[in-house]
């Protein structure tokens, strides 16, 4: 669980994230994460780029996660990241999303 102390956690809005990120995720709905999420962007070094392996079912957020990641990442090194999606479907659906 997120520590008390760190429940802001929750919100996209304290993870540093651009200003035209964090509308078009409001636009869509999504103003704060999950415990899980949080969580799983909270682990050791995974901000810092070290590895990440987590499970949940179908539906249930993992997208957010992968995309905070890559977002933040990317921003802040300023170098290209590449994101492998299962199906062309999706991912022509995140190519939209993220342009």
């Amino acid at each position: 669980n997120v520590p008390e102390d760190q429940a802001d956690k929750l919100l996209l809005a304290s993870w540093d994230l651009p200003k035209a990120v964090l509308e078009k995720y409001h636009s869509l709905g999504v103003v704060q994460m999950f415990e899980w999420q949080a969580e799983c962007l909270m682990l050791g070094q995974v901000l810092e780029g070290k590895n990440l392996v987590y499970s949940a079912p179908t539906s249930a957020g993992k997208t957010l996660v992968a995309e905070l990641l890559i977002l933040k990442r990317v921003l802040e090194t300023r170098k290209k990241a590449l994101l492998i999606l299962p199906f062309v479907s999706v991912a022509k659906e995140k190519k939209y999303y993220l342009q």
